[in-house]
């Protein structure tokens, strides 16, 4: 098997998948360094962004491993998961990059400017998100917990970041109803998050923008490494 140039389509998915042949069919065994960024790029006929996203949803699927300094080598034939699930995984974890650089900030500026009206609101979305838990629908859940964080972001008020989050929000919600079910989070109790949630809320309230970013930051990364397996 040769690797060829690439269709115009969704060039990472194409990227990925016909790396992935190569290693599954064999033609780079365990322990193979693969051929350099410029050279994958080159021969597939993308850009080298693109092939580092492939590489990177390779090593979410445990089949090379980045080596600083050294390359990228290959340590398994197959994917540890189902690769369908591996790819949802990947492009949650692009979102959830995104999400952390928007949220954090609008919660440290929330808690110098947040009024009594937000902290009504803050509170009673926390209580929605509980008991949205207790439902049977993922998607349910999904807007009761993308409702609260829209409270903390209306707190910062800044309508450049109100706006920003609202043109995010329909891939977010994409997003976490993919994580929900991926990572299997509808356990009975407590709800997913609900002391950092909680954490967060209240930190925001006594006006604690270090503890309210830092608490926040701490749930969205705990949530990216589970997305990425580490």
């Amino acid at each position: 098997m040769s690797l060829e140039a690439l269709r115009p389509s969704p060039l990472v998915e194409q990227a990925t998948q016909r790396l992935r042949e190569q290693i599954t069919g064999g033609h780079w065994p365990v322990g193979t360094k693969l051929p350099g960024e410029t050279t994958l790029a080159t021969t597939l006929g993308v850009g080298r962004s693109t092939v580092r996203e492939a590489i990177r949803a390779l090593s979410g699927a445990g089949l090379v491993q980045p080596r600083q300094g050294s390359g990228v080598f290959v340590i398994a034939t197959e994917p540890t998961e189902d690769w369908p699930a591996r790819l949802r995984r990947a492009a949650v974890a692009d979102v959830y990059e995104v999400r952390m650089m928007v949220e954090v900030q609008a919660a440290r500026l929330a808690a110098g400017r947040r009024t009594d009206a937000d902290v009504a609101a803050m509170r009673a979305a926390l209580e929605k998100r509980r008991t949205a838990w207790s439902g049977r629908s993922n998607a349910a859940f999904v807007d009761a917990d993308i409702a609260l964080h829209a409270t903390v972001v209306a707190a910062a008020h800044n309508p450049v970041l109100s706006d920003l989050f609202a043109e995010f929000v329909p891939v977010l919600r994409k997003g976490l109803i993919a994580l929900v079910e991926l990572l299997e989070l509808r356990d009975p109790d407590p709800p997913h998050g609900d002391a950092r949630h909680a954490e967060l809320v209240e930190a925001v309230i006594r006006g604690d923008g270090e503890a309210a970013g830092r608490t926040l930051e701490t749930e969205l990364e705990a949530t990216l490494r589970e997305l990425l397996g580490r």
